[in-house]
């Protein structure tokens, strides 16, 4: 099972790694334990903390279409002092 799909990048993403905050687009399965221990092995860093969202779909239109974006689950991983992860 892949636990991290991909980085998520955005202005306000871009603004917390500022504060060692950085944020995935995860499975929605996995759990906050699981999270922090893929990425300690993944970029070899210190995970201090987890937090997760659900984000739910939400519709839209293109034209006369209407259909919805797809749910997802969200973390955004607080890391320790000094370290950091490059994408």
């Amino acid at each position: 099972m892949n636990i991290i799909l991909a980085p998520v990048i955005t202005e306000k993403s871009e603004s917390l790694k500022s504060n060692n905050v950085y944020v995935f687009k995860v499975n929605k399965k996995a759990n906050k334990t699981q999270i922090k221990n893929e990425i300690e092995k993944l970029f070899g860093v210190k995970v201090l903390s987890v937090n997760t969202i659900n984000v739910v779909q939400k519709k839209r239109r293109v034209g006369r279409y209407t259909g919805l974006t797809s749910a997802y689950k969200k973390a955004y991983v607080k890391l320790a002092e000094g370290s950091s992860i490059e994408y």
